[in-house]
């Protein structure tokens, strides 16, 4: 019996030494570079669109916002606003919190230089995402629209293998990323900042999420159109705040940012020093795995959306990279920075302050109502909404995943199969299961990047015919 046991423990650890890794070596230099340099590419494609369209984009999505986008009468299942928010759920997540927060304890203060950067060469590539997701999109056997890389490398490439190969790793990654380690996540805040059971919270987290994905697309989206711009204005309005209480330190931060992105950053407190590589291998790294361009999650929402130019809906898509990155990142990164509080300290001389501590407690550090901090639970607050948008918005990808590799007749037994899982991934301990996630992202983004380079001339072909009198 004890014998049985060693055994099953070591490959336990082989397993999970085995899987770190593939993770390492997926999410190493070359896929970074893979990722920058198809969004460079496709913004030369498309005459740079991310800045060309961007007042237009914007546009776009207010007209959206209030209800009055044309488009809403169009073949499709959800609104392009709806759609927006949708993809938006999925990717404003924990990662806007804690992923920032342990790149700049890690990597320092010129990691969100990078971040943004690279946040503009993936406007380009979601935008290209999208307009391949409506262009190559078909209407289901149930009536409703199906989209995303499978149907792009499908149709656009004539590669049904490669395609099934996508879906089969996006929906492994949407089980341990999508769902496992936002139930869990979410689960860790009720429990540490209100001491309620995980068992519970994933009780809870499953009969929540039935009664959204159970509508199915259109109700999906009716939820994330109210709750992801109350949770995204929320959280910008609050660190808005703590920039006015310290306007004073404003530009010495971002001098710190642009300084600290070429030049090494010094030890100080805890923080314990980091080169120029090192802050733009984790500000890449956390931008893109943040906004999810070129990852092929965001062009399965776009693709249900209520429209007859892939173009336009291109548009709209690009700027979720914009907020998402640009603006919910950036705040994380100004509100620690301006705090101080990412030099970090040690509790009982062993552990780092970094990840949602780090964010919560730069938070606190400014927002207080007396001697009541209250920064921290806005932080956790936020941590919630953000981790049950991104269940409920991979929730529809893993539903598209299913429908097109068994069809139709699985989603039922699938929906009760995503909720149940709520309940494990609450109580689970989960860095193995992130970091199987992870790496089963990366295989699913590897045929999303082959079509999008592939297919960069019908995208930038699509662009340049785009008259705005042909909607």
């Amino acid at each position: 019996m004890e014998g049985m046991t060693e055994l099953l423990l070591r490959t336990e650890a082989f397993v999970s030494d085995l899987i770190l890794k593939a993770e390492a070596v997926m999410w190493g230099p070359w896929m970074l570079v893979l990722l920058a340099a198809t969004g460079l590419l496709l913004s030369v494609r498309t005459k740079f669109v991310q800045f060309r369209r961007f007042g237009y984009g914007v546009k776009l999505v207010m007209l959206g916002a209030a209800h009055r986008d044309r488009s809403e009468k169009q073949e499709g299942d959800i609104t392009p606003f709806e759609a927006l928010t949708t993809a938006l759920a999925a990717t404003v997540g924990n990662g806007n919190i804690a992923g920032v927060a342990t790149a700049i304890a890690t990597g320092g203060p010129g990691a969100p230089f990078w971040m943004v950067l690279i946040a503009f060469l993936g406007m380009a590539t979601k935008y290209a995402e999208a307009v391949l997701g409506v262009k190559f999109r078909r209407v289901a056997e149930d009536g409703t629209m199906s989209g995303g890389p499978m149907y792009y490398i499908e149709k656009g490439l004539g590669l049904k293998w490669l395609a099934t190969v996508f879906a089969v790793f996006g929906l492994i990654a949407g089980v341990a990323v999508g769902n496992m380690a936002q139930s869990n996540s979410v689960a860790k805040v009720f429990e540490t900042k209100f001491a309620i059971p995980s068992a519970a919270t994933g009780i809870f987290l499953m009969i929540i999420t039935w009664l959204v994905i159970v509508g199915g697309i259109r109700r999906i989206a009716h939820v994330t159109e109210a709750l992801v711009p109350t949770m995204v204005i929320v959280y910008i309005v609050s660190g808005l705040t703590i920039l006015a209480l310290r306007y004073d330190a404003i530009p010495a931060t971002i001098a710190l940012i642009f300084r600290s992105a070429f030049t090494p950053t010094a030890a100080a407190g805890g923080f314990l020093g980091a080169t120029v590589a090192k802050a733009m291998r984790l500000g890449i790294s956390r931008g893109l795995l943040s906004n999810e361009a070129g990852l092929g999650s965001a062009p399965i929402a776009h693709g249900a959306a209520k429209t007859k130019s892939a173009v336009r809906q291109g548009f709209v898509a690009m700027m979720g990279v914009f907020i998402d990155t640009i603006l919910v990142c950036s705040m994380t990164s100004l509100v620690i920075l301006l705090s101080g509080q990412w030099k970090g300290f040690f509790e009982d001389g062993i552990t780092q302050l970094s990840s949602t501590p780090l964010t919560a407690a730069a938070f606190d550090s400014v927002l207080q109502v007396g001697q009541l901090k209250i920064g921290g639970y806005i932080v956790a607050v936020c941590s919630i909404l953000f981790g049950y948008s991104t269940l409920i918005g991979w929730s529809y990808y893993n539903e598209q995943f299913v429908r097109y590799i068994w069809g139709p007749r699985a989603v039922p037994l699938y929906r009760w199969i995503f909720c149940a899982i709520c309940v494990l991934g609450a109580v689970a301990t989960i860095e193995l299961i992130w970091s199987f996630g992870t790496l089963c992202v990366a295989f699913m983004a590897i045929p999303n990047l082959i079509a999008l380079i592939l297919l960069s001339g019908v995208v930038g072909k699509e662009t340049l015919a785009y008259r705005e009198e042909d909607e």
